[in-house]
């Protein structure tokens, strides 16, 4: 049987995350596995950093880091209120900071959930899904909103 000791539990905040969360209560709960929760914030785009000074910017980063904070700190109650769970929030590229986590925490698995979109919104927006699954070299379990 395989072993599962951490569970790196990716989420934006949204219903698809939400939803992915009884599935990754359940595999920690029957591996007895360590629940890392993790946020990715999206930095801001060299091109339109450009356009605004540095005094902003920290300002602007520090506001959106506090307000992740306090979405963490809420999802976690709302959908973790029963598990230990350790936190984690990066700033960066959600698929290649969740895959550079996962390697940091020793992660067996990393849960999180999908948007569903297809065709012309898929192409245009990505899937930060997707593009985990494509280079994540441990198992990635989506859960589709």
């Amino acid at each position: 049987m395989i072993q599962i000791k951490t569970i790196l539990f990716a989420t934006d905040f949204s219903p698809g995350a939400a939803r992915a969360c009884d599935m990754a209560r359940a595999l920690v709960q029957a591996h007895g596995a360590e629940l890392v929760l993790l946020h990715v914030v999206t930095e801001l785009a060299d091109r339109h950093a450009r356009l605004v000074s540095a005094e902003v910017i920290e300002r602007l980063t520090a506001e959106v880091e506090r307000h992740a904070v306090e979405d963490m700190h809420r999802f976690r109650d709302q959908h973790f209120q029963d598990a230990p769970v350790v936190t984690e929030i990066v700033i960066g590229r959600a698929h290649i900071e969740i895959i550079r986590q996962a390697h940091k925490v020793q992660a067996d698995l990393i849960v999180m959930g999908t948007h569903g979109r297809a065709g012309l919104e898929k192409m245009l927006l990505g899937s930060t899904a997707e593009k985990v699954i494509r280079s994540s070299p441990i198992p990635v379990l989506t859960v589709r909103e």
